[in-house]
């Protein structure tokens, strides 16, 4: 597994399908190279059609010139059929050029929408820690885009350059002097709009990076809102968000004042260019220099050369964005998960052939097979920190046997350990699905798993039973029913050695108490370890470690501590309330638990 993740690492692979994350525009020119041939084709297609428009004026003025003004009427029919014939071509080829751009535009958005996910993937539980949500969904909505759309500037972008070559050289013929001003004038545009580009980039980075922060608290507080109610705080987060909105809307304006003078100087400039070369060439027709004829091809070309002017200037306007665009994407490819190995260029082990003693020597938690143990701490995370050091989500020294965790072939522990958490995702489809997973199972496995995790209420209380629909993330069920539901999902997986992060903390004390002595007769013969701080769980478990500051402070039986054990006592106690619940044991299973709407 080791090497797996060695080859997907992005700035260093040279394999054809590993992105190259060296710089924003090494990622551009490596979502070009991945369809060359169909970005050739369209820098064909577009050149073609490009070069393709500079032909009317010359079939036009050749019209007049030989048609009109000398009366030859075979000669006029001659050049407004070629005439008729080059539009004709000139709109095939258009249609083919839009076509060819299209998918290499959606090829560069699918493929950068793929490596995106394949990242996240990739860094699996290391996810949150290492981007918000609000950064991932801005590349995943915005960035991909402007990335893609930046893609078709290959087409009319060569096109561009071929069209305004040819049109110097047709002007050469015409007129020097008109030739010098075209040649000149381009060239004089790009240095007038060059500044403009640079500074939209730097207001475009910041726009994009306030846009994704403010995404992110936009999540937080939906994801929390039911919290926020109650403890009165909505109304501070709604104020937090209404002033980085505003500071978001502020940059936005910095950007759209930048990008409005870019577009009327993609506009105005070509159109004053136009009007120069014309008054020029309107001169010196009076004069006798030039033919009418010559004179409506020199407006003719000089009016085409409009589109291949817009065509720098939108396409160094879209190169700039896709630029800032490309670096969030690289800056979020370039993240690494979490070390979990340490053997990187070894072969992995295998783990033990048997039930073994899995230990975490930073805290000193050992787990026995076979037992349920319990891990408790005034600070949830410190025990759920043990439990990723379990389950070899972050690096550490812990041990399964004789061998570390991290040299275990990773797909050996995934396959044998299993961590359960709180917010693990529940993904839409119907309740069966998203218990069972992605294996079959048949219905009394189903009944045994949520009989265990009292998950009956849930079943009955859904329209269709275990047929109903469940949301993403389980938004139409309760944070009582989401909790029971992830727990059903992990004793159906029947894992060797099952690491349960808080199983009941959503529930009350009757559904509780229940849920602790179902989970320890479902789990008997198999290796449990479970998070609380509630007298209702840590009395059924072999085993009790208090950790204090990440460390065992004591070990023994919930009753020993309670006995021994102060601190232990005064974290543990809930009142007489919650006593008389641990001595009612089993009896608080003879009626189910009401349904309840938990925060």
């Amino acid at each position: 597994m080791t090497d797996r993740r060695a080859d997907h690492r992005v700035s260093r692979s040279t394999d054809r399908e590993t992105p190259d994350c060296r710089g924003p525009g090494r990622y551009l020119w490596w979502l070009v190279t991945r369809q060359g041939r169909r970005v050739a084709a369209g820098a064909l297609l577009g050149s073609s059609w490009m070069v393709g428009l500079t032909l009317p004026p010359y079939l036009l003025s050749r019209a007049i010139d030989d048609g009109l003004q000398a009366g030859d009427r075979s000669a006029l029919a001659g050049w407004v059929a070629a005439l008729v014939a080059v539009g004709l071509l000139n709109a095939w080829l258009a249609i083919m050029r839009h076509r060819t751009m299209t998918r290499v535009r959606l090829d560069g958005a699918f493929r950068t929408v793929r490596t995106v996910v394949a990242q996240a993937t990739r860094l699996g539980a290391a996810l949150p820690r290492r981007a918000t949500a609000g950064e991932v969904v801005t590349i995943g909505f915005g960035d991909v885009a402007l990335i893609a759309n930046t893609l078709t500037v290959t087409g009319p972008g060569v096109g561009a350059v071929l069209a305004y070559v040819v049109v110097a050289a047709l002007l050469l013929n015409v007129s020097p002097l008109l030739a010098t001003v075209v040649l000149l004038g381009v060239p004089l545009l790009a240095v007038l709009i060059g500044p403009l580009l640079a500074r939209l980039q730097g207001a475009e980075a910041a726009y994009r990076d306030r846009q994704g922060g403010l995404a992110a608290r936009f999540a937080d507080i939906a994801g929390g809102l039911r919290v926020l109610n109650g403890i009165g705080g909505k109304d501070v987060y709604a104020e937090r968000y209404r002033r980085g909105s505003q500071e978001l809307q502020a940059e936005g304006y910095r950007v759209g004042a930048v990008t409005s003078w870019i577009q009327a100087l993609g506009i105005g400039l070509p159109t004053l260019f136009l009007g120069t070369v014309t008054w020029l060439a309107a001169r010196m027709a009076a004069q006798g220099e030039i033919t009418v004829g010559e004179l409506v091809a020199v407006y003719g070309y000089t009016a085409v050369l409009v589109v291949p002017v817009s065509f720098f200037i939108e396409g160094g306007y879209d190169i700039g964005r896709g630029l800032v665009a490309a670096r969030r994407v690289i800056r979020f490819l370039s993240l690494e998960p979490d070390p979990v190995g340490r053997r990187a260029d070894s072969a992995p082990l295998d783990g033990p052939d048997g039930p073994s003693v899995l230990r975490d020597p930073a805290s000193g938690v050992e787990v026995f097979p076979a037992t349920l143990t319990a891990l408790v701490s005034a600070r949830p995370s410190e025990s759920a920190t043990v439990i990723d050091r379990l389950g070899r989500f972050v690096a550490s020294a812990a041990t399964w046997g004789t061998v570390r965790l991290d040299e275990i072939d990773l797909a050996q522990v995934r396959a044998r350990i299993l961590v359960a958490d709180n917010e693990a995702d529940l993904f839409a489809g119907t309740l069966r699905d998203v218990l069972a997973g992605s294996r079959d199972r048949d219905q009394e496995s189903l009944r045994r798993a949520v009989d265990a995790a009292m998950a009956q209420d849930v079943v009955r209380g859904l329209p269709d039973g275990l047929g109903s629909a469940v949301d993403a993330q389980g938004r139409n069920l309760s944070g009582g029913q989401r909790q029971r539901v992830r727990l059903v999902r992990a004793l159906l997986a029947d894992p060797e050695i099952l690491l349960a992060v808080e199983p009941t903390s959503a529930v009350d004390a009757h559904t509780e108490a229940a849920m602790a002595t179902r989970l320890r007769r479902a789990r008997s013969g198999r290796t449990t370890v479970v998070t609380s701080t509630s007298p209702l769980v840590l009395d059924r478990a072999d085993t009790v470690y208090y950790l204090v500051d990440g460390s065992v402070a004591a070990v023994g039986t919930h009753r020993d501590l309670l006995d021994g054990h102060p601190g232990y006592r005064l974290l543990v106690s809930r009142g007489a309330d919650d006593d008389d619940a641990v001595h009612a044991g089993d009896g608080a299973e003879a009626a189910p638990a009401p349904r309840k709407a938990t925060p």
